[in-house]
């Protein structure tokens, strides 16, 4: 299993199953890879069915390498790159926007990212908003949380008129649903196609194979192959859960 979908809590029973397809669909990333790490099977079904799907990258991505004579703004450059190349593997018809924030560093930037994400959510005018839960315990990344509060308190202010006025006309989106949930309550089943589309955007980002997904070891051959058994079965486990094959788990919150 990938060390990074590794241990996460499971749904119960009693989740839900399946909201509608959306129409327009915004997702909000602390990283360039988080979101196809924890959504990607889905937000590449609701693309198949339509969606129009947008990504929101709130960091640069600099930081995301273990070599430590790395060019950090060659490292940003590069996960730029990735990132657009993953969103076209997922389908995703939408923008790319990148709130710039240095990565390690956005709990600092989030009061200035705030308006520009209630902008963003106000033009793009979502059903669903897909984003990092703030809330969960013994979290070791920093911007994960700092994402997760940027990503909910945007989606309040973006809903209600008398919030930042000069921003646009308020916008209200059906469901915000909060990935390394917590506590999970609903469950989007995932079919074997999705599971591929999420496999080769995840590997879109190449600079990320020895670190996040410890692909390039040199002690260990099939790397790749072992890093897609990984998400594949901890896609079987969470869909195990609810009595489906695959499938990605969220806290839903009704706005």
């Amino acid at each position: 299993m990938s060390h990074i979908l590794a241990g996460a809590p499971l749904p119960g029973p009693g989740s839900s199953l399946d909201i509608d397809p959306p129409s327009v669909v915004v997702a909000v990333g602390a990283h360039p890879d988080d979101i196809e790490f924890h959504c990607g099977a889905t937000l590449a079904r609701w693309s198949a069915r339509g969606a129009v799907v947008h990504l929101v990258i709130c960091t640069d991505g600099s930081k995301g390498t273990w070599d430590p004579d790395a060019d950090t703004a060659e490292v940003a450059q590069l996960r730029t790159a990735e990132a657009t190349d993953a969103a076209a593997a997922l389908g995703a018809t939408g923008e790319v926007v990148l709130l710039g924030a240095v990565d390690g560093e956005l709990a600092r930037a989030v009061p200035d990212l705030h308006d520009p994400l209630v902008a963003t959510l106000r033009r793009l005018m979502p059903d669903v908003v897909v984003g990092h839960d703030p809330w969960r315990r013994y979290r070791l990344h920093p911007d994960h949380r700092a994402a997760g509060f940027l990503t909910v308190d945007a989606c309040v202010a973006a809903r209600d008129p008398h919030f930042v006025p000069h921003l646009g006309t308020a916008h209200r989106p059906e469901w915000l649903l909060l990935f390394e949930a917590d506590e999970p309550d609903h469950v989007e089943v995932a079919g074997e196609e999705a599971m591929a589309v999420k496999v080769t955007a995840l590997l879109a980002h190449r600079s990320q194979w020895r670190s996040t997904m410890l692909i390039d070891d040199p002690d260990q051959d099939g790397g790749q192959e072992r890093f897609a058994t990984g998400v594949l079965d901890a896609a079987r486990e969470v869909g195990g859960a609810v009595g489906q094959g695959f499938g990605e788990s969220f806290r839903r919150l009704g706005l």
